[in-house]
């Protein structure tokens, strides 16, 4: 499968980066190297550092960016050790970080990675293929109770329950080995008349095992706090999401960060201490254009929130 991957708010990314020629930045999400081409372009004195958990990710950005070896370093860790990763490049402070927190297309477009629910693979999903837990352990072995919980909070499907009943009920039986098997039961479980509008039956079921997989939601808060302490101030971070929970935590965690103090309302002085590190850039987030979204569907619940270091 060749890696094929669109970079979604790509023009608004770079613009928010407010990228200095001879500044150190970090793609976390280095995916297809799309993202990361246009920022080291802008690069002359400057480096950037990729990484990414996935090694196909590692190996086309490798070949993507073979003419700018000179300005990048391209590290196989997840973006959640960023302090790690920045320790180990001798690296003290950064001009800007990126962190886009979608599936990459070729994941999606990779039937045997089991990320999609229009092809019929075994159920895996996980982005770090050398990570134990995957897809098949969720749907197997979670208590039916964890999974209507994982569905309905992480994929915010109405139809939780009933999902959860059915996947036990089908579990009894036989395994759920494929992503078509899966989907069957989801269509299974949904009422027809529900079915009959919005987006696939297995859309909201597949993306929360995905985040439980892959713990998408539990890094993301400790990530951000640690990628704004490694910003020099003035430094940018750009964070795309593609769905209400992962936005709820970055709004609130950009919103705690730009904050003096954080004591109860009730208290009458500051014991916190606290201090303000961040000023929004993006008080909504941005969105993509009418264009992006006919040229690029999978761009369509995209948000980009942008903060920068005091």
């Amino acid at each position: 499968m060749e890696f094929q991957h669109i970079s979604v708010l790509l023009n608004e990314v770079i613009s928010g980066l407010d990228i200095k020629k001879n500044g150190t930045y970090v793609d976390g999400t280095l995916g297809g190297a799309g993202h990361s081409k246009e920022i080291v372009k802008k690069l002359e004195n400057g480096h950037l550092i990729g990484i990414d958990q996935d090694m196909n990710a590692i190996k086309k950005a490798s070949e993507e960016l073979k003419e700018f070896k000179d300005r990048i370093t391209i590290v196989h860790n997840n973006f959640k050790n960023i302090d790690i990763v920045l320790q180990e490049q001798d690296i003290h402070e950064i001009d800007g970080i990126l962190l886009d927190l979608g599936v990459s297309s070729h994941q999606l477009d990779e039937g045997e990675r089991g990320f999609s629910y229009n092809k019929d693979s075994f159920l895996d999903m996980r982005m770090d293929i050398s990570q134990d837990l995957n897809a098949w352990d969720i749907v197997n072995k979670y208590p039916k109770g964890e999974l209507e919980r994982i569905i309905k909070d992480y994929g915010e499907e109405r139809w939780a329950a009933r999902i959860a009943e059915f996947i036990q009920n089908e579990r009894q039986i036989k395994p759920i080995n494929t992503t078509g098997e899966l989907v069957d039961v989801i269509k299974k479980a949904i009422p027809s008349g529900a079915r009959k509008d919005g987006p696939h039956p297995a859309k909201r079921t597949f993306q929360a095992i995905r985040i439980e997989v892959n713990n998408e939601l539990g890094i993301l808060r400790e990530s951000i706090i640690k990628a704004v302490n490694a910003l020099k101030a003035g430094g940018r971070i750009c964070i795309i999401t593609f769905h209400s929970l992962e936005d709820r935590i970055v709004k609130e965690t950009f919103k705690e960060l730009s904050l003096d103090c954080i004591c109860p309302p009730e208290l009458p002085i500051c014991t916190c201490n606290k201090k303000k590190e961040l000023n929004i850039i993006t008080r909504k987030p941005i969105l993509p254009s009418d264009k992006e979204i006919e040229l690029n569907p999978r761009s369509r619940s995209a948000k980009l929130r942008i903060g920068e270091k005091i």
